[in-house]
């Protein structure tokens, strides 16, 4: 029998990674196509239209190129034949959308339309709808609406709804024009199948919509807006439906851009964090994933809904079907690290790390790992963007305490590598505080395979082995698995999601356990984190918002008012 083939694509902030992988998961070949246009959050291309502060917009076109580009550049490198290849599926950072018209085209497409902020791709990261999203929270509130606490008691202005009343607001011709508010996931899809078919997970984690019950009611909508009343009916219309489902096959255009056959099976697209969880073979509750980068999404499988502080949502089949998906994050770690090497580092430090022929980050990892717990005597909170769970306020700031006139730079390094840990063992204590189980954790991404120092302070800190994916392209084998239940047995794939992560799942042997006589001291020092997170976080002492408010009304220029 012939071997066969799926391909998984990853899209990301930047860039899109296609991988091919065999029905064993293996990986066979690898290609990263980076976005042309990048992240545009300054300037509209091909204009002088400036954007606002806290915008961040991508280019429609940049996906279509990762599909011309990646998936040829994965069948010449492999040699694999297109007949072989029994299906594709992809992954998306969310909430991305963008408004298309009646035939599926992007609104920035049109000649009338490209000038205006408001038609091009809103990235996940555009936080220019937060006043909605608080009026979202204020109003859901108050009508004690029942989704509210499956998000942890608040929605994030990262979410379509909040997106969606932006632009309401602010270019209400726009919203006007526009036939469909997609993801961008099931845009992509789209182009590919030329059938509009939204996901479970986008649709429950970004969208309000629960299985259940389905979108909030007109009601509620009316209260925020009359004119949102009909939302879910007009603009957010359409069939919502399971991962692992065949959206439908390739077209024959899109076919040959791509080198692939017409009629190849096409998955319905999925979020990035979520589908490295059966990307590491996991597919039961108890299992923690957490996909560790310039972030971390913390994954958790459940067998019933409970409601926790601070989550991102609780979705039932919103990670693998037949299970409720709890997410929650920490919405800086990568970037804390980043952070401190490119501004907080002295000469010395980058001029010795030159010299070894090392990275800063190794030179640091390298001395921090020197010390023992404890033994810096400094304690930070690791909200340099914001903390998301469990307290979801992007308005919190980093704080560093402990310092001395001897306190080193690999003293600091180690002390924020801790901070982080501390803000998951904080997000772990919040599941099983709230009936959730979490025995084992599991770590993919770019961090685990990079720093082993960082992963074994997590071991010690949330005091639970870890085991880390085998693959550098998490996400995209686990897209990749979609794509084989969705092209299904007959085909030669998998008839359910636990059957291809049984097969195509790996971790490395290789894990982290924790040091008893380290969990000791790191239990001393959370409980330290503790009271400082909940004094600074819970409304106790709120001099990091004051301190926001001065900068940010000192750099309009505005006068500032006595408190």
């Amino acid at each position: 029998m012939t071997k066969k083939y799926v391909i998984g694509i990853d899209y990301g902030t930047e860039s899109g990674r296609a991988v091919l992988v065999d029905l064993e998961g293996n990986e066979i070949a690898d290609h990263i196509t980076p976005y042309p246009h990048g992240v545009i959050d300054e300037v509209l291309p091909e204009s002088n239209v400036k954007l606002d502060p806290d915008w961040a917009l991508q280019h429609p076109g940049d996906y279509i190129e990762v599909l011309a580009t990646a998936v040829p550049s994965v069948l010449k490198k492999s040699g694999v034949n297109p007949a072989d290849l029994i299906g594709i599926g992809i992954d998306f950072t969310a909430c991305t959308m963008l408004p298309v018209d009646a035939s599926g085209e992007p609104l920035c497409f049109r000649e009338d339309l490209k000038n205006h902020p408001h038609s091009w791709v809103k990235l996940w990261k555009h936080h220019a709808a937060q006043d909605e999203a608080n009026l979202i929270n204020e109003i859901a509130a108050k009508r004690g609406e029942a989704f509210l606490p499956r998000y942890g008691g608040k929605i994030s202005s990262e979410w379509m709804i909040a997106k969606i009343w932006q632009i309401l607001n602010e270019a209400p011709e726009i919203y006007e024009k526009t036939d469909l508010f997609l993801e961008a996931t099931d845009w992509v899809v789209f182009k590919m199948t030329g059938n509009i078919v939204r996901n479970s997970c986008t649709a429950g984690y970004k969208s309000i919509w629960h299985k259940q019950e389905g979108y909030p009611s007109k009601e509620f909508f009316r209260a925020l807006d009359p004119r949102l009343e009909n939302l879910t009916e007009t603009k957010l219309r359409g069939d919502i439906v399971p991962l692992g489902t065949k959206a439908g096959v390739l077209t024959e255009e899109m076919a040959a851009m791509m080198g692939l056959l017409p009629g190849t099976a096409v998955a319905v697209g999925n979020v990035d964090a979520h589908a490295a969880v059966p990307g590491v073979g996991v597919v039961e509750p108890g299992k923690l994933v957490m996909a560790m980068g310039t972030s971390i999404c913390h994954m958790l499988l459940g067998t019933e809904e409970k409601y926790v502080e601070g989550m991102c949502g609780v979705v039932e089949d919103g990670i693998i079907p037949g299970y409720f998906g709890y997410e929650a994050g920490q919405s800086a770690v990568g970037d804390i690290f980043a952070w401190y090497v490119e501004h907080g580092v002295p000469a010395y430090v980058k001029e010795a790390a030159e010299k070894e022929g090392v990275s800063v980050h190794q030179w640091l990892e390298k001395r921090a790992a020197v010390y023992k717990p404890g033994e810096t005597g400094l304690l930070a909170l690791d909200w340099w963007n914001g903390n998301r769970s469990v307290l979801v306020d992007t308005d919190l700031t980093g704080l560093i305490i402990g310092y001395t006139l001897l306190t080193k730079p690999e003293e600091i390094y180690r002390a924020l590598l801790e901070a982080t840990a501390f803000g998951t063992r904080k997000i772990i204590d919040a599941f099983v505080e709230n009936g959730v189980k979490v025995k084992e954790l599991y770590a993919c991404g770019g961090l685990p395979q990079k720093n082993k120092l960082l992963m074994q302070i997590y071991a010690d800190v949330t005091n639970r082995e870890i085991k880390v994916a085998a693959s550098k392209q998490t996400p995209a084998v686990g897209a990749a698995m979609f794509a084989a239940v969705a092209a299904g047995k007959e085909s030669g794939g998998y008839e359910s999601i636990v059957e291809a992560a049984k097969k195509m799942g790996k971790v490395r042997e290789e894990t982290f356990k924790p040091i008893p006589e380290n969990v000791k001291i790191y239990e001393q020092l959370y409980q330290e984190y503790t009271k400082l997170h909940d004094y600074f976080g819970r409304g106790e002492n709120d001099v990091m918002k004051r301190l926001k408010w001065i900068k940010e009304n000192t750099k309009s220029k505005e006068s500032l008012n006595v408190y």
